[in-house]
């Protein structure tokens, strides 16, 4: 064992993870762009047959946002954050360092199958569970080799105290595991009825119990990957770059207990006006309504820690990155539960108001906390400063102009979609067809488009920053405390 006073951390399998965010957030933001761009010009769903058509290539833009940059994301933030706070490096056990490679390579191989099978449009068409059988159980498999590395690091921890990052990072995995195994319980229909392909399976579920399953894991998902682990990062790396304390570690420990709480019985509000029970529908309101509380006090939390450091943001554009991404969070976890109210739901279901929510929360949230998270580890991973502090200030200026034509033009154009939907005559007949709300929203799609163009832009700002800091920025002797090192 290494002495307690200096502890070698070992950021192989971070840095592993850490290209392959970058590489993942490029492919599947390309390809989010190139379908927005399909949605505002149709002929180009023409481009590659089959494998380039809108159907096709949605769902792997999904999941590889989701399950390839956020994922891998989390777990490069978690190999590197979890040595630190518990004070130990992964190199002290073989066990756990095998077992970290494994995670890494065996998701490699899953990722590539994902891919595969959705450009072959081998689906199951349930929402952010659109694996057959033989990838579901690689992904339990890699999801278990984690877990024995999670609770395995905890478990020859020096720090005796479990900082509340690992309490989120706990939280993600056991909340991930119990809502994709029941979620993605399938029946073989080859080995079961001798009929379809050998890879073909259908839900153990039915019907509206389908329904209410699949909402209860695909809104959770979005609770134990987009929302759980990612405040895990904002507590480690905001307080860290800014040298700041937490302002209030009580009222973190009161929004983790609120959020786990509350958030796994939000799911129902996708399903209102549906033949699922009333009572279902009626509590997922409520309950998203009750989620503005543990939502915003984390976010609070975070924004009180700088008090009275302010000034840091105009210097540092990582505190940038970390107070915009704390406020996108506001501003997702107010939209959404407005969304759940039962009459604003009756405009919005089914509009375009609905992506321009869960985008907000996704690039603004989710994306500027894990660039800002990676910014912050890699002069402590390769001992060398930041390339390019001018690129990250033209970056973030980019991406968030890249948000605000997002979600604005996708707010516009679902209001617009909802009234006109729902428009009447003097005879009570729709004042509207179909077509001619997909008329009007054109310039809102070619805008949305455009703004996922400038976010992306920004992706690759970032990666070229990264490979440079990694390959040829200046060395730097000894680890910052605080602040990055950033060449101007």
């Amino acid at each position: 064992m290494q002495s307690s006073n200096v502890i070698n951390y070992d950021y192989t399998i971070a840095k592993y993870f850490a290209i392959a965010t970058i590489v993942f957030g490029i492919i599947g933001m390309s390809v989010g762009v190139l379908i927005a761009f399909q949605m505002a010009f149709p002929e180009l769903n023409n481009l590659a047959g089959e494998y380039g058509t809108f159907g096709r290539l949605r769902p792997l833009h999904t999941d590889a946002v989701a399950f390839g940059f956020t994922l891998s994301g989390i777990w490069a933030t978690w190999y590197y954050v979890g040595q630190r706070v518990l004070k130990v490096s992964l190199a002290e056990s073989p066990f756990l360092m095998f077992m970290a490679k494994l995670h890494f390579w065996l998701y490699i191989v899953g990722v590539a199958a994902v891919v595969v099978s959705l450009l072959m449009g081998i689906t199951t068409s349930k929402e952010y569970a659109e694996f057959e059988w033989p990838i579901d159980i690689a992904i339990v498999l890699v999801w278990v080799i984690w877990g024995i590395g999670l609770f395995g690091l905890i478990g020859i921890r020096r720090e005796k105290t479990l900082y509340i990052s690992i309490w989120y990072y706990i939280a993600a995995f056991l909340g991930v595991a119990m809502l994709y195994l029941f979620n993605n319980m399938e029946v073989p229909t080859y080995f079961v009825a001798g009929m379809g392909k050998w890879y073909h399976s259908v839900s153990m579920y039915a019907g509206s119990n389908d329904a209410m399953v699949q909402w209860w894991y695909g809104h959770n998902a979005v609770a134990f990957v987009f929302t759980v682990p990612i405040i895990a990062m904002i507590y480690y790396f905001l307080p860290k770059e800014s040298g700041q304390p937490v302002f209030s570690y009580k009222l973190s420990l009161l929004s983790f207990w609120g959020l786990m709480f509350v958030y796994l019985w939000a799911g129902g509000h996708h399903l209102l006006y549906s033949t699922v029970p009333d009572w279902v529908q009626t509590m997922g309101s409520l309950f998203s309504i009750i989620l503005i509380l543990p939502s915003w006090g984390s976010a609070i939390n975070m924004l009180l820690t700088m008090k009275g450091e302010w000034g840091q943001i105009k210097e540092n554009p990582l505190i940038k990155f970390y107070v915009l991404a704390s406020t996108f969070y506001m501003l997702s976890t107010i939209e959404g539960p407005i969304q759940a109210i039962k009459s604003v739901n009756a405009l919005a279901h089914f509009t375009d108001w609905i992506p321009g929510h869960v985008h907000d929360g996704t690039l603004g949230w989710v994306g500027f906390m894990i660039i800002g998270a990676l910014f912050h580890m890699a002069p402590r991973m390769y001992k060398r400063e930041i390339y390019s502090k001018k690129l990250i200030e033209i970056q973030f200026w980019i991406q968030t102009t890249g948000i605000v034509f997002y979600f604005t033009s996708m707010w516009i154009a679902g209001i617009t979609q909802g009234m006109m939907w729902r428009a009447t005559d003097q005879y009570g007949n729709l004042a509207y067809s179909f077509i001619d709300t997909v008329t009007v929203l054109h310039p809102y799609y070619t805008l949305r488009a455009v703004g996922g163009a400038l976010y992306l832009l920004g992706v690759f700002m970032w990666a070229y920053n990264m490979y440079k800091t990694m390959t040829a920025s200046k060395a730097i002797e000894f680890e910052p405390q605080n602040a990055s090192p950033m060449a101007a």
